[in-house]
């Protein structure tokens, strides 16, 4: 019974949403996801969009006030979105992939985070270091 009980009242946590929700994105909250959108390739890209759009993803997502940092197409697997958004928004960005895309798409999660900027300054270090002399 205690199990039960466990169970409702996390489905009933479900439901209810974070009173930090609606968030602004700062320097001390924000987190980058990349979300993989796998398209179900046995179905032509009409049906697919067909049912997006009954189930509201094209409304939905991207939720207001969080940043698109970038949206491609990966041809052949799908679309990759990376989102900028306070961590408290996390859930609500999940549950509307939940509710609007899936069917259309599968989906997967990876916490991502900007690495463009240490990656070119350690390249130009490199390049721009003196040759070593060879032994």
């Amino acid at each position: 019974m205690a199990g039960a009980l466990t169970i409702s009242a996390g489905a009933a946590a479900q439901t209810a949403p974070p009173a930090t929700e609606n968030a602004a994105t700062t320097a001390d909250n924000a987190v980058m996801l990349t979300v993989f959108l796998k398209h179900d390739q046995s179905r032509p890209l009409s049906e697919l969009n067909a049912q997006l759009d009954r189930q509201g993803y094209y409304k939905a997502f991207p939720p207001d006030g969080v940043e698109v940092v970038s949206w491609y197409v990966m041809m052949g697997i799908g679309q990759v979105v990376t989102l900028r958004l306070p961590a408290s928004r996390l859930r609500e960005v999940n549950r509307i992939l939940e509710n609007t895309a899936w069917g259309s798409y599968r989906t997967e999660f990876y916490p991502t985070y900007d690495y463009k900027a240490i990656g070119i300054a350690a390249h130009d270090k490199a390049v721009q270091a003196p040759a070593q002399p060879s032994k």
